[in-house]
């Protein structure tokens, strides 16, 4: 199970699931991410790109432990809910056991953070309990942002409301959900930063503490090779060229500041210092 330290606060990872994906349009994804593209770029082997040319993501919560404060970022898929991603099939995997291997019990978290409304960054908002989807997290206040709740309500595809039915409208049922800005400040060393296009709501998470700073990326990048390529959006970014015009800022911020990035679909080792390499960016881990 990986951890980070961040001055006072404590940053670690529990996994759902690793989803190794075709190169270029094969996969559905990138589509200018072909094997000759990936074999480009030799530092996303093999971590990120196996020999195969597969695209390794990984489908992960972070739990930030901070002074006052224990934080789940995003979470995952979850059980019991037949989804597209799962070829229509629901998941019965062993996260809540990972979960409490990392010492945190459903009672001690303060608060859930979603740093967007799709499928894999809210299922484990809930989970079945005698046929019917309750909070998974009954002590948490769960930080929803407005503007991207009020998008995927307008929202007609019927498995994104299905979504909301049973992995969102729990929570607003239970009077846990507390809807917020984009630049909502969770705690002293805890705060939200706007990083749309992906969606017109999407956050990541700074967390500073000590003067040591990391950044949890969110889906402002699903991947490492778009520090090679901030142009190159996956086919379910909202607004393709938003998020590419947001990829490369931040990833110049960071690189500037050398903050510790965390990506949210990063496989192992998941973080690292993004880095300036010619006109575009490197991961170093």
């Amino acid at each position: 199970m990986l951890s980070w330290q961040v001055g006072d606060v404590k940053i670690t990872r529990v996994q759902e699931m690793q989803v190794p994906i075709p190169a270029g349009a094969d996969g559905g994804f990138i589509d200018e991410a072909t094997p000759t593209a990936l074999r480009a770029i030799p530092w996303l082997y093999p971590n990120f790109v196996n020999e195969q040319d597969q695209m390794l993501l990984s489908i992960h919560a972070l739990l930030v432990e901070a002074p006052g404060l224990r934080l789940v970022v995003d979470t995952c898929v979850g059980n019991d809910k037949p989804r597209g991603l799962t070829r229509g099939e629901p998941l019965a995997t062993k996260f809540l056991e990972a979960f409490a291997e990392a010492g945190w019990t459903r009672d001690s978290v303060d608060a859930v953070i979603c740093t967007h409304m799709h499928v894999d960054h809210v299922g484990w908002n809930t989970m079945l309990v005698d046929g019917k989807f309750v909070p998974t997290f009954p002590n948490a206040r769960y930080l929803l942002g407005r503007v991207e709740f009020e998008h995927w309500s307008a929202e007609g595809a019927a498995e994104q409301q299905a979504i909301l039915a049973d992995s969102v409208q729990p929570v607003l049922d239970a009077g846990l959900a507390e809807f917020v800005g984009l630049d909502y400040v969770v705690s002293p060393n805890v705060r939200l930063i706007p990083t749309t296009g992906h969606t017109p709501g999407h956050v990541s998470v700074l967390i500073e503490s000590d003067g040591e700073t990391a950044v949890i990326t969110g889906d402002m990048s699903h991947h490492p090779c778009q520090m090679a390529h901030p142009d190159w959006s996956p086919s379910f970014d909202s607004d393709k060229k938003a998020a590419a015009v947001t990829r490369a800022r931040m990833f110049a911020e960071w690189a500037d500041a050398s903050h510790l990035v965390i990506g949210t679909h990063y496989a192992e080792p998941t973080a690292g210092r993004v880095r300036r390499e010619g006109a575009a960016f490197r991961f170093e881990t």
